[in-house]
């Protein structure tokens, strides 16, 4: 899937209704208040030597940088959050909101605007020690943790 299929997809999840349960949406979920979508995953898994993981692993941050440009064109710069404070009331049991538990879960930092009454955030869920990389994002009106 190329950016402009990416942009394209934000766009719809900017302006489609929130189900009242949550549901298997495309590439991801929507729930009461969210949208989720998976972008872009490069497991590292796969077959290939480690110069193709490595190849993989990039195209996948390129993306993410190419994403991040556009959405930066359109609405200026984003907030840039960490999650270390979430990660840690998550550790000590407190149930984070959804769409936010998986990001907190999975990543130290996203991207984030407000747009038109909603919350964009764009996340890169990557290894620390391995090729795994993927690129999510999420529409929501739920507040940030």
């Amino acid at each position: 899937m190329t950016t402009a299929h990416h942009l394209r997809l934000i766009d719809g999840m900017r302006i489609k209704d929130f189900p009242t349960a949550r549901v298997p949406s495309g590439s991801g979920v929507s729930g009461p208040g969210y949208h989720t979508a998976l972008l872009l995953s490069e497991d590292g898994h796969e077959e290939g030597d480690g110069a193709d993981q490595l190849e993989r692993r990039v195209q996948c941050l390129a993306e993410h940088d190419a994403l991040l440009t556009l959405l930066t064109l359109r609405w200026g710069e984003p907030q840039v959050v960490s999650l270390w404070s979430a990660q840690e009331r998550m550790t000590a049991g407190e149930a984070i909101a959804e769409p936010w538990a998986e990001p907190v879960a999975g990543c130290d930092y996203l991207q984030l605007w407000r747009a038109e009454g909603r919350w964009i955030a764009v996340v890169l869920y990557q290894e620390d020690d391995g090729p795994a990389c993927e690129l999510g994002v999420l529409v929501t009106v739920v507040d940030p943790p």
